[in-house]
């Protein structure tokens, strides 16, 4: 007997939002060494030669872009076998500082944008083996703190049940829905953060490490394959020891 790659994905389509992002990137280039095409999304431009990517400018706040994005990709490569949702934002700041404005931003951009993604990509991912991984954090968890402020915190929270919910909807059609949550990443995500915050929050890892881009996109590839069938509603944790599953 052999055993199976990571992920095999020659013949299959993955449409990653956040590609320009520290783990969304990673995750469109593991998904091509795996090869598979790729419909590569972000508010910044998508820099890539490769032919196999489908470079597309989203929004994923706005329903008529995500529609639009979920047209192209359906009209270039016929289907979605895997929806990896990797944009998101986070907050700062006290609660009894954040404005309405604030909260709806964050709130919209971590959880409503994956409501409307599931939504319209599910008439082309609708099929047996299909998967989609979504992004959470370990602030869903264990509540956060200022550094990230509570919008963030309570959108990645909601998404894991977000996660649960769709995971029993798409069962009976073997559609698998998962959950991925880092802790603090090395990502350009953190560079807002001062040295001190940075050596307070390594305080706080019990492996004293950050996680790489590269361990969250492998979560990613894991989650995707046959290697996981038999998991759906599954938070997958990698958070360096900063959450503790129960």
């Amino acid at each position: 007997m052999t055993t199976p790659l990571l992920l095999d994905a020659a013949g299959k389509v993955a449409f990653v939002t956040g590609a320009t992002g520290g783990i969304g990137k990673a995750c469109v280039d593991m998904f091509l060494a795996a090869g598979a095409s790729v419909v590569a999304t972000g508010r910044r431009a998508v820099q890539s030669d490769n032919p196999n990517v489908l470079k597309l400018a989203l929004e994923v706040t706005d329903e008529v872009q995500v529609t639009d994005a979920i047209a192209k990709t359906k009209a270039r490569f016929g289907q979605i076998d895997y929806l990896v949702h990797m944009a998101g934002m986070v907050g700062k700041g006290r609660l009894d500082q954040m404005s309405l404005a604030d909260w709806h931003t964050v709130v919209d951009t971590n959880l409503t944008s994956a409501f409307l993604l599931l939504k319209h990509a599910y008439p082309i991912l609708r099929k047996p083996g299909a998967s989609v991984v979504l992004c959470g954090s370990s602030n869903g968890a264990n509540g956060g703190s200022y550094l990230s402020g509570a919008a963030y915190a309570s959108s990645k929270a909601a998404l894991v049940n977000l996660t649960r919910y769709t995971a029993k909807e798409w069962a009976p059609e073997r559609i698998r829905v998962n959950i991925l949550s880092p802790g603090p990443v090395d990502t350009p995500m953190l560079d807002r953060l001062s040295e001190t915050q940075h050596e307070g929050l390594k305080a706080q890892l019990p492996l004293g490490k950050y996680a790489t881009a590269e361990e969250c996109a492998a979560g990613v590839m894991f989650l995707c394959s046959p290697h996981s069938a038999s998991m759906t509603g599954t938070n997958m944790n990698i958070s360096s020891g900063m959450v503790l599953d129960r």
